[in-house]
């Protein structure tokens, strides 16, 4: 199903680092998955690399905090098992002292109350649209890895989005590519798709997100634009935006991917 705008949409997208992101659509600015800690300020992920780097390995951009500053709402796609790339101490800091309103999954939920914040949890189910914001959202299933790692990961959801009038939009949360994404994307063909390709990995086992191969591989799914992102701040994601983008030419997907930079933002109009 192929969701057609009938009127001059407004949304944009500000990549601010890794999976961190700001939506903007209209009076809102809904913040994704906020690690909003300063360089070198969280653990290291890879213990037996030849470097045992800190975390994130590079700051905010500069735009950051002006950018932070119009945020209305947030979305998490994942929070537990320690998984600070998505909402770390910082980020729980920052929406508990502004009470911005956490929309999450049922399984969050308590785990974000807990910490203070003022949260707004989706009902339990994948399959039926919710409502959101004048239009609907809805979740859809991850798999954050496979094997051994895969069964100690939080898999967390992705979250489909349709507003009157704007771009629909796929935000796919922290995930390889699976049949069950596969089959989301074919159905609904969202108009815009953001989706992780560091090609994430730790000491032992398979990638935990989608590398260069298998982005490219969605891009060739989905019909609509595909937005690139967990790249360049995390010390277990070795895929260069670089790289993505000359794959990306060789596959002529260029003029449909975007792999922005940290702090650039994205008109979806």
């Amino acid at each position: 199903m192929v969701h057609r705008i009938h009127r001059s949409p407004t949304m944009r997208i500000t990549q601010l680092r890794n999976a961190t992101l700001i939506v903007h659509v209209g009076q809102y600015h809904i913040l994704v998955d906020p690690m909003l800690a300063p360089m070198n300020a969280l653990p290291p992920l890879r213990l037996f690399a030849r470097k045992r780097l800190r975390n994130p390995t590079v700051d905010l951009p500069a735009n950051a905090a002006a950018a932070l500053a119009q945020v209305t709402h947030c979305l998490i796609t994942h929070c537990q098992k320690g998984h600070f790339d998505h909402l770390d101490r910082a980020g729980k800091h920052w929406l508990r002292e502004r009470q911005i309103g956490v929309i999450c999954t049922p399984h969050d939920a308590a785990y974000l109350r807990q910490r203070g914040l003022n949260v707004q949890p989706l009902l339990a189910g994948h399959a039926t649209p919710q409502p959101f914001l004048g239009g609907t959202i809805q979740t859809v299933p991850c798999t954050h890895g496979l094997g051994l790692v895969g069964a100690l990961m939080e898999h967390g959801v992705g979250y489909f989005v349709a507003l009157p009038g704007e771009p629909s939009l796929y935000l796919s949360g922290d995930t390889i590519l699976t049949d069950a994404v596969r089959g989301f994307v074919r159905q609904h063909q969202p108009d815009v798709c953001v989706v992780p390709a560091g090609g994430a990995h730790f000491d032992l086992g398979g990638d935990i997100i989608m590398g260069v191969h298998e982005t490219i591989a969605f891009a060739q799914i989905a019909t609509g634009r595909v937005i690139a992102n967990h790249m360049e701040a995390l010390s277990h994601c070795p895929v260069r935006r670089l790289d993505l983008r000359q794959a990306a030419l060789t596959a002529g997907l260029a003029y449909r991917m975007v792999v922005p930079e940290d702090g650039e933002m994205v008109d979806l109009r």
